[in-house]
């Protein structure tokens, strides 16, 4: 089940699944990051207020993506993940490619929503997968690498968003990165192939079992909060920091775009490898590791985030911005591992779907608005500083991540559900 070579029956190695669900993650952070990178543009064509633009990028996705996260994942445990997944990347790549062509604020928002439908069934079956070819003591760091989507994604989507914007404009950049996704579909389901279910594991059990399992353990909801208090920041800063860059530091497209994608790309993936590595070596002797390792990333987080966005000048924030982009991100491998191991096998894709939908809507739901509509309410102050000071202000929950991730280290110990044979 765990080869890392060609497998019984055709299905690919774990290698190679890990690669293709890699690429797909990749795709699905670069249709969110270019939205942050044309902020700009897009605002200016369609004469959006920091609020609204807020909104298309947190609060559209994330309505439905949070929501439909669940009943897709139970689709996938039913039937096949892979199936889901490559349906998923189709139906978000097509949006993506729509959003190029928006006339107005509630056609953006719609096409947005859009993606989030499609996006919601992307994530939790790959987890699953993920954990189905790979053993537990390589878990983390298998997640870990598809993990790295998240930083890929997020580089990739900001300078490929960006060159192409200054050398055509911003609509054409999510045409192609839509065509392309959408070619990437069937290649995808031609290659990954499910994993047999165990006989006694060929039935997915009902969402209400399997929540209910999750619901009586705190480490759950400890680790669910923490995670969406930081994906609260951590979304609102990836929509939103390439506006602060040029605004506050006069940065064209292009010169964000190369700013941006050298810290998320250097950063994040540095910090996503490290989480999933020091987890899968600490985490053999003790399992309060996989909530250890994000609490004191967290803590890292804040004061290195508010001196780096605080900086006068780009030489002295470029450093200080690339400690936290690999911190605030260091959570993702312990913490998914986490989630797999609160139930057994066969409700894998829906514990991640119901940690997915908690950690969603409040940091895809409320960071990027909230970030948006305090930096209105703060131009009468500050004017075109409004936005870094919002942001700054906004670090107050990865503190707060922080001290919730701390609470679950002794829970998860007592609620970690082992491997069975």
């Amino acid at each position: 089940m765990h080869a890392t070579g060609e497998t019984e029956r055709g299905r690919p190695g774990a290698n190679v699944v890990l690669a293709m669900l890699l690429l797909v993650y990749t795709f699905n952070f670069l249709d969110r990051q270019i939205l942050g990178i044309l902020a700009q543009p897009i605002k200016a064509d369609l004469g959006l207020t920091d609020a609204q633009f807020g909104a298309v990028g947190g609060l559209a996705f994330a309505l439905l993506y949070s929501v439909l996260g669940v009943p897709l994942a139970m689709l996938a445990d039913r039937t096949s993940r892979s199936a889901v997944i490559a349906g998923s990347l189709a139906v978000w790549s097509g949006f993506t490619a729509l959003c190029g062509v928006a006339t107005g604020y509630w056609q953006l928002f719609l096409f947005r929503l859009g993606v989030g439908v499609g996006e919601a069934g992307g994530v939790a079956p790959s987890y699953a997968l993920i954990a189905d070819y790979f053993p537990p003591e390589k878990r983390a760091r298998a997640l870990a690498i598809y993990s790295l989507g998240v930083p890929v994604g997020l580089a990739g989507g900001t300078l490929l968003g960006a060159y192409i914007a200054a050398l055509v404009d911003w609509r054409t950049a999510f045409i192609v990165m839509g065509v392309a996704g959408i070619i990437l579909a069937p290649i995808f389901k031609s290659v990954v192939r499910d994993v047999p279910k165990a006989p006694a594991a060929t039935a997915a059990a009902p969402v209400g079992q399997t929540f209910g399992i999750l619901a009586r353990k705190p480490a759950f909801w400890l680790m669910a909060v923490a995670a969406g208090c930081s994906s609260l920041c951590g979304y609102g800063l990836a929509l939103w920091t390439p506006s602060v860059l040029m605004r506050s530091f006069g940065f064209d497209l292009i010169t964000t775009g190369q700013f941006m994608g050298s810290i998320l790309l250097v950063g994040g993936t540095a910090g996503v490898f490290a989480g999933g590595w020091f987890a899968d070596r600490l985490g053999k002797t003790d399992r309060g590791w996989y909530a250890k390792l994000p609490t004191i990333a967290w803590a890292i987080t804040v004061p290195t985030f508010a001196f780096g966005l605080l900086s006068p000048s780009p030489a002295l924030a470029w450093p200080l911005l690339l400690i936290p982009n690999a911190m605030n991100i260091l959570w993702l491998g312990p913490v998914t591992t986490a989630v797999q191991h609160l139930v057994p096998r066969h409700m894998r894709a829906t514990a991640s779907g119901s940690f997915l939908l908690i950690n969603n809507l409040i940091g895809l739901g409320v960071g990027p608005l909230l970030m948006g509509t305090l930096s209105d309410m703060l131009k009468s102050t500050y004017g075109i500083e409004s936005l870094r000071y919002a942001a700054v202000g906004c670090l107050a929950f990865y503190a707060l991540a922080a001290v919730l991730m701390t609470f679950a280290i002794r829970p998860l110990r007592r609620d970690w559900v082992e491997d069975v044979a």
